[in-house]
């Protein structure tokens, strides 16, 4: 084994900027946004748990994603947060592969998940009198766990491949956290090899997922536009926007990093890598409650029967 790859090396995050004022505020920015993202999935999977209307193939889909967001986020963003105002940013080289290893896990899981959703809602929308039988407690169960699966599996190609390589540049990490695009740069070895596995890996997942996505709302659309009431066009819609939102968000950052050129790193990636690290695990809860009649109304009830028990004392 090269000596770059012995338990005692440490790797030095260079983080988002050197910048003390910079510094400060994104701190207090990065807080803000994890302390939502915490307070908005565990509100969103507490809703979902303690209301039996709620318990259907869509809800327990979405609580898988908020159980993802959660510890995407947290896999990442409390690292950040220590190490924007610390002036030691080293992370072991155990820590740096556990952290890709999680990322890479519940970034290709969430890519996976939402292609389930949109399949989700083809079987609501295109087969409503099928949609029960269709998506059965055991298809669901095994939708979920091929996604989760499939994650692993990513995690651990790309982890080993990384971490066999030779860091002989240098082991000052051009970002945030331990990626493996900004990990390829640091190799004095050939990386073709870990690319080629990066692009395939990305087009199988992201690119796949996206497609059979794309696919599953083609047939939505032509459906919804074959309804003849225009009440329940827009009903049909509303159960659908929230999820082409996050898709949208999340697909298009995710590719955008990982199918790109290694040469062609700038700063925006780290910008972009945030998006989909902490931006968009905030959003996702926040988008389905704003658009979910369901769960506003649930929260809504929740926190009047806890002011009623208040009251009562």
């Amino acid at each position: 084994m090269e000596h770059t790859n012995e338990t005692s090396v440490k790797f030095i995050l260079i983080g988002l900027s050197s910048d003390p004022n910079l510094q400060v505020v994104y701190f207090l920015t990065i807080l803000v946004v994890y302390l939502i993202t915490l307070s908005g999935n565990l509100l969103l999977i507490f809703v979902v748990q303690i209301n039996p209307k709620l318990h259907t193939p869509m809800y327990f889909f979405l609580c898988n994603l908020s159980i993802i967001d959660l510890c995407f986020s947290s896999s990442i963003v409390p690292i950040l947060l220590i190490n924007t105002l610390s002036k030691d940013t080293s992370i072991s080289l155990h820590g740096c592969a556990a952290q890709m290893f999680f990322s890479l896990v519940l970034g290709a899981t969430e890519c996976l998940l939402l292609a389930v959703m949109a399949y989700d809602r083809f079987a609501a929308i295109c087969k409503p009198l099928h949609y029960n039988s269709i998506m059965n407690k055991n298809l669901c169960s095994g939708l979920a766990l091929s996604a989760w699966s499939g994650g692993v599996v990513n995690a651990t190609i790309h982890v080993i491949l990384t971490f066999q390589l030779p860091f002989c540049r240098s082991h000052h990490v051009n970002h945030f956290f331990c990626e493996v695009p900004a990990f390829l740069r640091l190799s004095c070895k050939d990386t073709r090899l870990n690319e080629l596995a990066m692009y395939v890996a990305a087009g199988i997942i992201s690119l796949c997922a996206f497609l059979l996505t794309l696919i599953s709302y083609i047939r939505i659309i032509t459906t919804i536009l074959k309804i003849s009431s225009s009440q329940g066009r827009r009903k049909a819609f509303s159960t659908c926007t929230s999820h082409l939102t996050v898709v949208t968000l999340f697909y298009g950052t995710i590719m955008f990093i990982y199918l790109q050129p290694r040469s062609s790193f700038s700063e925006t990636d780290k910008a972009v890598s945030i998006v989909y690290t902490a931006i968009t695990p905030m959003l996702n809860p926040i988008i389905y409650s704003i658009r979910n009649k369901d769960v506003k109304s649930s929260i809504v009830k929740n926190i009047l029967r806890q002011s009623n028990f208040i009251n009562t004392f």
